[in-house]
């Protein structure tokens, strides 16, 4: 069984962080031996730098967070990230081409980042939860199964809302033990992280990790 940090993808995303940020963010995750730092590609080679010896893995996001980038991007931006030293990569999927019906397309679009990241790095695709129905909730998971991923993840935590104990129990009981299923939005304390892992969670997304520790409330929002 894994300790509770070893589950916490370690998280800053916001737009405006600061290279200080990003080496705090690396220095709490070594300390916590948290799985990952999830950071955005522009900092994946100085996250992977900064963890070098450590055991904390480097993620990054891939068409994020909108998911409407063109799957030929998609798999590309895996690619440099991968280069750059990433051996995590949650991507967003097309969630219009989803609500359209186009489930082919979807899982094109997750095959691509799949194939491009073989052997290289594990694929987490983020489903959106907040946007979708509970039907496009199991077929976007089905999808990711169908596509060779890895994990299927709730949300960006930049839409309008994250994850909840009820979405993360029905993305476990579609993919049952195929895939993992990350929990990221809104978890900020401890109570939370563990109704998620009740609920069928096996990674947490959060950039409140070191307040979870600790046992604190914070007031993020991811």
């Amino acid at each position: 069984m894994l300790n509770l940090s070893e589950m916490i993808d370690h998280t800053l995303l916001r737009a405006d962080a600061t290279k200080a940020e990003i080496t705090k963010l690396t220095e709490e995750a070594k300390k916590y031996q948290f799985a990952s730092v999830c950071v955005n590609p522009t900092w994946v080679a100085y996250s992977a730098e900064q963890l070098t010896g450590s055991t904390v893995k480097v993620c990054t996001v891939i068409g994020f967070p909108l998911g409407a980038s063109a799957t030929e991007t998609k798999a590309f931006e895996a690619k440099q990230a991968i280069a750059c030293g990433a051996t995590e990569v949650d991507m967003v999927i097309n969630i219009g081409a989803l609500k359209d019906g186009d489930d082919e397309f979807v899982k094109k679009d997750i095959q691509a980042v799949v194939e491009a990241a073989a052997g290289k790095a594990i694929v987490k695709v983020i489903i959106e939860t907040s946007l979708l129905t509970d039907d496009e909730k199991i077929r976007a998971c089905q999808m990711s199964v169908q596509a060779g991923a890895d994990f299927v993840k709730t949300s960006t935590g930049f839409s309008t809302g994250g994850a909840t104990a009820e979405d993360v129990a029905l993305m476990r009981k579609t993919v049952g033990d195929k895939l993992g299923v990350k929990a990221s939005g809104g978890i900020r304390n401890l109570e939370d992280m563990e109704k998620m892992i009740a609920a069928g969670a096996s990674r947490i997304g959060a950039s409140s990790g070191v307040k979870i520790m600790e046992g604190e409330q914070s007031t993020s929002s991811y």
